[in-house]
C-alpha cells in the first residue's frame, strides 16, 4: 500500500497499476490500442444497468465538419539496415517510434530519401518525439537525435505494415452515473484516450477520472456525472454529434494531472460560470493557478465552441507545452508522481463538492446576532478569537439574504468552502437558516 502524505491511500496504487498496463497500448484515433485501452478502463468502472459502455460510429460518417476516419491498424514497422538486416528503428521498441496514423509503405531508400521522413530532437537529444498524420496520408518514423545520427548512410530497408479499413468505426466510451435530483443538472468529464505511451499527457486523466468514478458511485450525488474517454477531436465531436440533446451543466476536461507543477485551471469561453467559481475557489486554496480561455488546446475548445456553448473548464497541472517532456518519450511512468495524481483526484473532488453544496439560504433571526451559545455553537469559554467554525456561521447569518450564494458568501470570508457548507447545515438543523 502507498503512502500519500503519511497515509496510506489504496487509490494510488489502483492508478499506477491501471497506467502500467496502459502504458504500452499502440493508441491512435482508431484501431485496436483504443479497444484495449476501453477495456482496461471497463474493469474498474461502476458499470451498471446493462448500458453499453463502448459506443461505435461508423467511419466515413459525417460529423460537422469533419469525417470519421478509417479504422487504423498497424502490425509492425521498422527501419532496418540494408547491408545486415539490423533494425535500427523499431516500433516494437517504443510505440511513439512510429508517426501516428502512418500509411503503409514498403521499400528501400537511400539517407537522402529517408530523411524528410525522420522526427527528432536536437535539444534533447535522448527523447523521441511524438507526432501525427491523422488527416493526411504519409509516413514517417520518430527517434532520438543518437538514434539518428547514427544510422549512416545506408540504404535502409523500410517497413510500415499499416492498413486503413473503410469499414472500420470509431469508438469511445460513455457512463452515466444519475443523481438522486434529476433538477441538479449534470456534470460531463472529459478525458482524451488516443496517444500512444505518453503518461502524463494522456494515460493521467484518464486513470484519474476513472478513480473518479468509483468514488462517487459509493456516495450520495445530488448531480448527474457523465464520463467520456475519447480520441481527442474527433471523439469529442462525435460524442456531441450524437448527443444533440444533452446539454451538461458544467464540463471539465482531465489531462496533465501526474506531471510536476501546481494545478491549474483553465476558464470556460465565457468566464464566470458555476465550474469556473468552484474550480478558481478550490484551486486558489491550493496555491494553483487560474488561466483565462484560449482556443487552443485540448476538447475543451470543442465543448466551448460557439454553436454548443457548453460551460467547459479544463484542470492540468502544469499546461501542455509548458514543461519540455510534452509530447515526448520523456513523459513516461516514472515522469508521473503519485502524490500529484492523489491531489489532483482530491481537488476534483473538492470542485464536485462546491457544485453539490452550493446553495442559497435566508437569515430567518435577521434582528441582531442570534445567540449560538444556547444552541450548542458556539466554545462554552468566551474572551478567545472566533475559530473557522465560528466565523464561517457569523459569515452566513450576515449575508443569508436569500440571493446570495454559499458560493459567494464563501468567497466574501475567504475560508474554504466545506467549512462553510458544514457551518449551514448546522445553521439549517438549529432553524436559523432557511
Amino acid at each position: 500500500m502507498a503512502l500519500v502524505g503519511g497515509r496510506p491511500d489504496n487509490a494510488v496504487g489502483r492508478m499506477r497499476r491501471r497506467m502500467e498496463r496502459l502504458y504500452p497500448l499502440c493508441r491512435s484515433l482508431t484501431g485496436e490500442g483504443v479497444q484495449q485501452t476501453l477495456a482496461i478502463l471497463a474493469e474498474d468502472l461502476p458499470l451498471h444497468d446493462g448500458a453499453p459502455f463502448i459506443k461505435r460510429i461508423a467511419s466515413g460518417t459525417q460529423v460537422f465538419d469533419w469525417t470519421i476516419p478509417p479504422r487504423w491498424r498497424v502490425g509492425a514497422a521498422w527501419i532496418a539496415d540494408a547491408a545486415t538486416g539490423r533494425r535500427l528503428i523499431d516500433l516494437a521498441d517504443h510505440t511513439l517510434h512510429l508517426v501516428s496514423y502512418s500509411a503503409p509503405f514498403r521499400g528501400r531508400l537511400s539517407r537522402e530519401d529517408l530523411e524528410p521522413h525522420l522526427h527528432s530532437l536536437p535539444d534533447h537529444p535522448d527523447w523521441i518525439p511524438y507526432r501525427t498524420s491523422y488527416y493526411v496520408r504519409d509516413w514517417g518514423f520518430c527517434l532520438t537525435q543518437r538514434q539518428r545520427d547514427a544510422l549512416g548512410e545506408g540504404p535502409f530497408d523500410v517497413v510500415v505494415d499499416t492498413d486503413f479499413d473503410d469499414a472500420g468505426e470509431l469508438i469511445y466510451g460513455e457512463l452515466v452515473l444519475p443523481g438522486s435530483d434529476p433538477e441538479a443538472g449534470e456534470v460531463l468529464i472529459s478525458s482524451h484516450l488516443c496517444h500512444p505511451s505518453l503518461a502524463n499527457d494522456n494515460l493521467s486523466g484518464l486513470t484519474v477520472a476513472t478513480e473518479l468514478a468509483g468514488r462517487l458511485r459509493q456516495r450520495p450525488h445530488r448531480l448527474g456525472y457523465r464520463f467520456v474517454f475519447a480520441p481527442g477531436t474527433i471523439g469529442s465531436l462525435t460524442w456531441l454529434a450524437q448527443h444533440p440533446d444533452v446539454r451538461p451543466d458544467h464540463v471539465l476536461v482531465l489531462t496533465g494531472l501526474g506531471g510536476g507543477g501546481e494545478l491549474v485551471y483553465k476558464r470556460t469561453r465565457r468566464g464566470a460560470q458555476p465550474i469556473d467559481r468552484a474550480a478558481e475557489h478550490v484551486v486558489g486554496h491550493r496555491q494553483g493557478r487560474i488561466v483565462g480561455y484560449s482556443p487552443y488546446g485540448y476538447d475543451e475548445r470543442q465543448y466551448n465552441a460557439l454553436g454548443f456553448d457548453l460551460p467547459a473548464g479544463r484542470l492540468t497541472r502544469t499546461p501542455h507545452g509548458e514543461y519540455p517532456e510534452y509530447h515526448t518519450s520523456a513523459d513516461d511512468l516514472a515522469f508521473v508522481a503519485d502524490a500529484e495524481l492523489i491531489d489532483s483526484l482530491d481537488a476534483i473532488e473538492e470542485i464536485f463538492a462546491v457544485l453539490e453544496g452550493e446553495a442559497t439560504y435566508r437569515n430567518l433571526s435577521p434582528y441582531g446576532e442570534p445567540q449560538l451559545g444556547k444552541r450548542g455553537l458556539y466554545p462554552k469559554v468566551g474572551g478567545r478569537s472566533a475559530d473557522d467554525a465560528v466565523m464561517a456561521m457569523l459569515w452566513l447569518m450576515a449575508c443569508s439574504d436569500g440571493e446570495t450564494s454559499l458560493l459567494a458568501i464563501t468567497e466574501r470570508a475567504r475560508l474554504p468552502f466545506a467549512i462553510l457548507r458544514q457551518a449551514a447545515d448546522d445553521l439549517l438543523a438549529a432553524g436559523l437558516l432557511g
